[in-house]
């Protein structure tokens, strides 16, 4: 356990832009564990590398959330250029390149990513007695006041132009 638990509603600050960057897999075939467990192993030193190395790379924070054949892991990055610049990366290319050698167009495993670019002052999050998570491990974690009591004040608190709601 020993993740300190913020007893209360807490948020977070919006005003800094972020990058929010989701990537996964599928297995698709379960038997076909020479083809999926080289995917699913070649994270851990990448994720190593991101926490060893955050101030440089850009990285801010993730969460990892695995399924009976699906994972995600939500990461929150800096900027657009610091994602695409570790993408570019050593440890990321040759990750990368072993994935193309051993799995290339084979249907045993699928992986995914998207990329949301999200402009200063248009997110905004609650937690409720909870550890540091998400977002609220990569931004300015803070007590909801009255100025920040509800999503709509929370994303008016920063007095940037806001996406359009339509």
């Amino acid at each position: 356990m020993g993740k300190t638990v913020y007893e209360g509603r807490y948020t977070t600050e919006n005003d800094q832009s972020i990058v929010v960057f989701l990537i996964g897999m599928r297995v698709n075939k379960r038997r076909a564990i020479g083809k999926w467990l080289p995917v699913f192993t070649a994270m851990p030193g990448m994720i190593r590398e991101l926490y060893e190395n955050k101030e440089e790379l850009g990285f801010l924070s993730m969460e990892n959330f695995f399924g009976l054949r699906t994972t995600v892991m939500i990461q929150y990055w800096r900027s657009n250029a610091d994602l695409l610049a570790y993408a570019r990366g050593q440890k990321h290319l040759t990750a990368w390149k072993n994935f193309n050698q051993k799995v290339g167009d084979t249907d045993a495993v699928g992986i995914y990513h998207e990329t949301y670019i999200v402009p200063q002052g248009n997110y905004e999050s609650i937690y409720g007695n909870m550890p540091l998570h998400g977002i609220g491990k990569a931004a300015k974690h803070m007590p909801v006041t009255g100025e920040t009591i509800s999503a709509k004040k929370r994303l008016a608190s920063n007095a940037m132009p806001k996406l359009s709601e339509n």
